[in-house]
């Protein structure tokens, strides 16, 4: 079985840079918070580059590149989901045409 992926919400997120920003050593803090000292640097990046926008949640991103990028991937998957779908339909087109000429 895979690792179950944590999921922090931005009361948590905010709490934890909190810390850092008031002067508690990183070790301290992730260890109180039981989370990487890594995923604590990067909180604490991302909550100074933008305070604002900080943590905004799943599927919003903070940045227009950010969504145009989030737009591009959905592009390139739907096209991949189309291509397969026309693939699969002339599939069973042919199929279905065989099975006819064997009646």
């Amino acid at each position: 079985m895979g690792k179950v992926r944590r999921v922090f919400d931005r009361q948590f997120k905010l709490a934890v840079v909190g810390d850092l920003e008031a002067g508690k050593r990183l070790s301290e803090v992730c260890r109180e918070h039981q989370i990487r000292e890594d995923l604590a640097c990067r909180w604490r990046n991302e909550y100074r580059s933008n305070p604002q926008h900080a943590f905004a949640g799943k599927g919003v991103p903070a940045t227009a590149e950010a969504r145009l990028a989030e737009l591009e991937r959905l592009v390139g998957k739907l096209y991949a989901e189309n291509d397969f779908l026309k693939k699969a339909c002339e599939s069973l087109r042919s199929m279905l045409a065989e099975t006819k000429e064997e009646r």
